[in-house]
């Protein structure tokens, strides 16, 4: 299955973490095909915290739903990500995106990410990578969905893809 993790870092050394958790994903069943470029982005919600490097990779795997996010969560762990705060500052966050175009809901796990639509620094690098895909909810494709997105908030081009 070809998954899209969402991945953003804004603490520390953004551009490491965001390679060192690439790394890490593809020590754990994932292989990692290629990586949008990074965007420097204006935190939403909690807007008193630094910026956010932000950026999605496209990976291949067989890892179940449920697994999938269990690797992230461990992921985000021994990166040193501490859950105090909803939408606070942190050294890594893994969002599943898309897992193939299969729709997900359950209590723990619902792709495609419920919020990725209304959020231009996840559409900005993910139509770098399939920006003809078709939302299996929405039926829009992600161009679209960029096109119509009510985020204003700010997405700068910040470096070249991860990988």
């Amino acid at each position: 299955m070809v998954v899209y993790l969402g991945l953003g870092s804004n603490l520390g050394d953004r551009e490491a973490n965001l390679r060192n958790t690439a790394s890490s994903l593809a020590n754990c069943g994932l292989t990692v095909l290629r990586s949008a470029s990074l965007y420097w982005t204006e935190p939403r919600d909690v807007t008193d915290q630094p910026w956010f490097l932000n950026t999605v990779l496209e990976a291949d795997t067989m890892l179940p739903p449920q697994e999938l996010l269990r690797i992230c969560l461990e992921v985000e762990r021994r990166a040193g990500r501490i859950r105090d705060a909803a939408r606070g500052p942190r050294v890594i966050d893994i969002d599943i995106l898309l897992y193939d175009a299969q729709v997900i809901r359950t209590p723990e796990l619902s792709v495609p990410h419920p919020r990725y639509a209304d959020r231009r620094f996840v559409l900005a690098p993910l139509a770098e990578l399939i920006p003809e895909f078709r939302d299996p909810v929405r039926k829009l494709t992600i161009q679209e969905l960029l096109a119509r997105c009510p985020d204003s908030g700010v997405v700068r081009p910040f470096g070249p893809p991860l990988l």
